[in-house]
């Protein structure tokens, strides 16, 4: 649902999880004004292109083509911005996921020693590598798709990075407990409107310049909560058990 999102922002702000949301957000802060200078130019020749291609008695699909192609540039930015993000964030956001899932869970947020990062640092990029893998060309095929019918474009670019987004994000606190890329795929195909309701969320709010900078944070996080309340009981018995302390009490954090 969209409201995980929602309680991954509030729970940017807990104490305990500040300093591991604080990296990701300085990444985000720096590649934003890159990415965002490089779209300016790219939207300007856009719009010259249009002008120049729609003959004279065509002039007033200007004002179909210029929205419609500039929704479809902000949602290949706010995509394509992101698994960039994600790719260098990406042991920094498995950390926070797991720190995320410790504060809901009751526990103690333990201290991470500089040793255990780096050991975990190359099996994160090792996963974010085989997202890219799965995503890239299939949003390269959806881009150019895009060109070709940029009426519907926007809006089938839209529906497929909402899915997306939550396989790059709920991927987190999924290899955080040892479940496979394809195994994450499968338990989102069983459920689609949960799944796709959370990445339009996370879709959306990317194409708002400035609190797209708080995105990844946020939802790395609502990714957990999401997670906890709805996938954890299945991979972890422990919390099938009567009188298990379940995540699913625990909502004084968000």
């Amino acid at each position: 649902m969209m409201f995980y999102f929602f309680k991954g922002l509030r729970l940017l702000g807990q104490k305990g999880l500040k300093r591991f949301v604080l990296i990701p957000l300085l990444i985000n802060l720096v590649l934003f004004f890159m990415a965002f200078y490089w779209m300016w130019q790219l939207l300007q020749s856009f719009i010259v292109h249009i002008q120049q291609w729609l003959p004279q008695w065509l002039h007033w699909l200007e004002y179909l083509l210029i929205p419609l192609g500039v929704m479809s540039l902000l949602l290949s930015f706010a995509y394509s911005f992101t698994m960039v993000a994600n790719f260098i964030a990406a042991p920094f956001n498995g950390l926070l996921s797991e720190k995320t899932a410790a504060l809901l869970s009751g526990k103690a947020i333990p201290e991470v020693s500089m040793r255990q990062f780096l050991h975990d640092a190359p099996r994160l990029l090792a996963r974010e590598w085989q997202k890219l893998c799965y995503l890239l060309p299939r949003a390269t095929i959806l881009f150019i798709l895009c060109l070709l019918i940029p009426v519907a474009g926007p809006f089938l670019w839209f529906f497929i990075s909402a899915w997306f987004f939550s396989l790059q994000y709920l991927d987190y606190p999924f290899d955080n407990n040892k479940v496979s890329f394809s195994e994450l795929r499968g338990q989102l195909r069983q459920a689609p409107a949960l799944s796709l309701s959370f990445g339009s969320a996370v879709a959306l709010f990317s194409m708002v310049p400035l609190l797209n900078l708080l995105v990844m944070p946020a939802a790395v996080c609502g990714a957990t909560v999401l997670w906890c309340e709805r996938f954890a009981e299945h991979y972890d018995p422990a919390l099938q058990a009567p009188g298990a302390r379940s995540y699913q009490k625990l909502n004084k954090y968000c």
